[in-house]
C-alpha cells in the first residue's frame, strides 16, 4: 500500500454475537416498550393494529438497515475524507448481512466515528422519537437497531486499543479491519 506497512487486523466474527444480540434485543425491546408505556399510560390492543403495526415494523427495519449501512458510508466521506468512488453498498446473502465499505485508508480516529454515526442516528434518534410521539414501531425499529449496532461496538472497541496514528483498511469481502503504519522514510 505505497507509504504504509501492514501491522495487524482483526475480524469480526458473527456467530460470536448471536447469544448477546438475542439477549440485549429482549431486554431493550421490554425496556423502551415499559418506558414508553408509563410515559403515555395508553395501549390499545387489536387484531388489526396488530397485523398493521407488524407489516410497518418489519418495512421500517428493512429501510432503517439500509439508512444503517448509508451512515456508515456517510461515516467514511465526513469523518475520513473517503472519494466516493472508494465507497461500496451491498447484501451478503451467505452471512445475513448488509454492509457498506471503503477502499480508502482512514485515521484510526475517523474510522471510530464512521463506525457509531449509525447507532446514533438509526438506533439512539428513532427510538427516542417513537418513545416521544407514542408511536411504537419506530420505537422498536430504533432499539433493535441499537442492538445490531453491537459488531460496530465491537470493532470500535477493537479500534480504541490500538494507536490513533494508525490508519485503517475496511476489508471489502468481510467484516475485518486491518491496521497500517506510515513507513519511515530513510534518507
Amino acid at each position: 500500500m505505497g507509504n504504509f506497512e501492514k501491522v495487524g487486523e482483526f475480524e469480526l466474527k458473527i456467530e460470536e454475537f448471536v447469544k448477546p444480540m438475542t439477549r440485549w434485543t429482549i431486554i431493550l425491546t421490554l425496556f423502551v416498550l415499559v418506558l414508553q408505556f408509563v410515559i403515555h399510560q395508553n395501549f390499545r390492543f387489536t387484531i388489526i393494529n396488530f397485523l398493521i403495526g407488524t407489516l410497518i415494523v418489519i418495512l421500517l427495519y428493512i429501510l432503517f438497515m439500509f439508512l444503517h449501512e448509508i451512515c456508515h458510508l456517510i461515516g467514511f466521506v465526513l469523518f475520513g475524507h473517503a472519494p466516493l468512488k472508494s465507497l461500496k453498498m451491498g447484501v451478503n446473502l451467505q452471512m445475513g448481512v448488509a454492509y457498506a465499505t471503503t477502499t480508502k485508508l482512514m485515521p484510526n480516529k475517523a474510522m471510530r466515528k464512521a463506525l457509531l454515526l449509525p447507532f446514533w442516528v438509526t438506533g439512539v434518534v428513532p427510538t427516542i422519537c417513537g418513545i416521544y410521539f407514542d408511536y411504537t414501531p419506530l420505537t422498536l425499529v430504533g432499539a433493535w437497531l441499537m442492538v445490531g449496532a453491537i459488531g460496530d461496538f465491537y470493532m470500535y472497541k477493537q479500534l480504541k486499543r490500538i494507536d490513533d496514528a494508525y490508519y485503517i483498511q475496511d476489508d471489502t469481502e468481510n467484516p475485518k479491519l486491518h491496521f497500517y503504519t506510515k513507513k519511515l522514510e530513510t534518507d
